[in-house]
């Protein structure tokens, strides 16, 4: 097992990565001070495969338990969802420090953060990701929200939880969709940050991909203390923390447009490829290195591509975009594999062109 320290002061905490973590959930628990009462949040499908295990690890260590279903799909992260929370923990008397156990991929994670962070002004929030791109990305930094609208993450705070356990043995259960959606995520850390990391995922992407043990956990480890050392400088996201939005830019407004039927991983990965050409035609990056960026998601089963949206629609919603500043669009642009800069001053001519 490894371990990330996450410093941010009182706010702080571990991070654990390691093969059958969630059997250890409720002693790791009791190590945090925490007895009496927990609630579990999932979904239908990680109820079946890991909420049982996950209960007796609880009921195990003397924690009375309450489990709450959420459907699948991102269109039940919304007020409507939190709402009905709300009334299920009230019901099963849940109180300021009865743990929320977040179990599952990013929707969960976000749904539970953000029911976590308001429920009687904010109850601890324990994060047990068990998707990749939930493992090296959302369940880490604090960031809770529920969508409104078409707009994704529109409502939500910075919410830090008290531990973040990321059981790689739950990996071996992902359909390949999933595992390739949270891969975007993982060569997004290399590109922003990580030239070494880069050549590592060019060099272990069939071992990754095959569900090696070791490879996963690694990415996950690097992947995981990439974002702690970003979070630490920039919790509330007003400088260095913008970086972890490259692809993002484009990929979210893509996945609105879209109704969410295009995934996360797959909408970023576009927009990492768009960013790259973006910065390729205005003459930052080299197009050596937009090649080998094109090539690694390719190999991933990424996206590389524009899909059928429009571009108008695109555009709109990008407008809308929390990293908007003074009605200007931020980008996250590479300079470099392993470097990237932010800028408000790209062309829209120049991103109609590269589209």
């Amino acid at each position: 097992m490894k371990k990330i320290r996450v410093k941010l002061g009182q706010n702080g905490y571990y991070i654990h990565i390691g093969a059958d973590l969630l059997a250890e959930t409720g002693h790791l628990l009791k190590e945090l001070g925490f007895n009496g009462r927990a609630v579990i949040i999932t979904d239908p499908t990680v109820k079946n495969l890991y909420g049982i295990s996950l209960r007796q690890s609880l009921t195990g260590n003397g924690f009375k338990t309450a489990l709450l279903e959420v459907p699948e799909g991102e269109e039940y992260k919304s007020l409507d969802t939190a709402g009905r929370l709300y009334h299920e923990l009230t019901q099963f008397g849940a109180e300021r420090l009865t743990p929320i156990l977040a179990l599952g991929g990013g929707v969960i994670g976000d749904i539970a953060g953000f029911v976590a962070a308001t429920y009687m002004r904010g109850v601890p929030l324990v994060q047990l990701p068990t998707t990749l791109l939930a493992q090296v990305d959302s369940s880490i930094g604090g960031k809770v929200a529920v969508n409104h609208g078409k707009l994704k993450n529109e409502i939500g705070a910075f919410y830090q939880p008290r531990i973040v356990i990321a059981d790689i043995t739950t990996l071996q259960t992902l359909p390949p969709t999933e595992l390739t959606s949270g891969l975007s995520e993982v060569i997004k850390y290399a590109i922003i940050k990580d030239k070494n990391f880069f050549t590592y995922l060019e060099d272990h992407l069939d071992q990754i991909r095959a569900l090696d043990k070791k490879s996963l956990e690694y990415i996950v480890f690097v992947s995981a203390r990439i974002k702690a050392e970003i979070v630490e400088k920039d919790e509330k996201d007003l400088g260095l923390r913008n970086i972890l939005n490259f692809g993002h830019t484009i990929g979210h407004a893509i996945e609105s447009v879209s109704e969410f039927r295009i995934s996360h991983g797959q909408a970023v990965a576009v927009g990492m490829m768009m960013a790259s050409c973006i910065a390729s035609e205005i003459g930052v990056l080299e197009n050596a290195s937009v090649v080998r960026i094109r090539k690694l998601l390719r190999r991933a089963g990424l996206m590389t591509k524009v899909p059928r949206v429009e571009l108008s629609k695109v555009l709109e919603a990008m407008t809308h975009d929390k990293k908007v500043s003074g009605g200007k669009i931020r980008f996250i642009l590479p300079r470099a594999i392993g470097e990237v800069f932010t800028t408000d001053d790209v062309n829209m001519k120049t991103v109609e062109k590269v589209w």
